[in-house]
């Protein structure tokens, strides 16, 4: 049900997307602490802004409300991916390739679970970053989540 969802909502998007130049980074039907939510993450050259984010709000909610696919209440949210975006598709890997990263793991190697370094390759199996010199390799089905690193 989630899956189809997401599918339905990143299908109604696909104009509204184009019809602004809008980039359409990720789509996401979560449950958190008993609420559900429909958020969508846009971007745009220059930066997403909170004007853009009100326009896909109100024409997606139009499209969402004439299909009524979601049973449930929900909450729609509508926002930028942050700078310390989520790497999620391989268009993302392919963006970012010579970015810091910051890679989580589900398990521990060699009792760490966080790493960060230049993200150097990517395929469908495999994340390869260099850090202190080093290249390391990570198994996808292994990684928690990729993001940019956010440098304060």
């Amino acid at each position: 049900m989630k899956k189809d969802i997401v599918e339905l909502t990143e299908k109604m998007l696909e104009p509204i997307m184009q019809a602004h130049q809008y980039e359409l980074v990720d789509v996401e039907y979560v449950k958190e602490s008993g609420q559900w939510y429909l958020r969508v993450y846009a971007d745009k050259e220059g930066g997403i802004t909170i004007n853009d984010c009100e326009v896909i709000s109100r024409a997606l909610e139009v499209k969402l409300d004439e299909a009524d696919p979601i049973a449930e209440p929900y909450v729609l949210e509508v926002s930028s991916p942050g700078l310390d975006r989520v790497l999620k598709k391989d268009k993302d890997f392919e963006r970012y390739l010579g970015y810091s990263v910051d890679v989580k793991l589900y398990q521990a190697i060699n009792k760490k679970k966080e790493f960060t370094g230049e993200l150097i390759s990517y395929n469908a199996d495999r994340i390869t970053i260099e850090a202190d010199g080093q290249e390391m390799n990570f198994e996808r089905d292994k990684v928690a989540v990729v993001r940019l690193t956010v440098f304060i």
